[in-house]
């Protein structure tokens, strides 16, 4: 899977990640050991997660980051 993170604000990332591991916030948070209000709280932009947490993310769910710089 491709994403241009650029586009999208953080909680529609993490969003989308989990919506394409068909899972519910529940079984997405248990999966990176997180807690499923976690998961809430990122999805609706409430909180926002870490790098460490999307590295997590990358690694449980085989995803590549790629990093490149901001466009301006």
């Amino acid at each position: 899977m491709r994403l241009n993170a650029n586009e999208y604000q953080a909680n529609e990332i993490i969003k989308f990640i989990r919506q394409n591991t068909n899972l519910t916030q529940k079984e997405f948070a248990e999966q990176i050991e997180k807690s499923a209000a976690w998961q809430q709280s990122n999805e609706l932009g409430r909180a926002n997660y870490y790098f460490k947490d999307l590295q997590k993310i990358a690694k449980t769910f085989d995803l590549e980051i790629i990093i490149k710089e901001k466009d301006k």
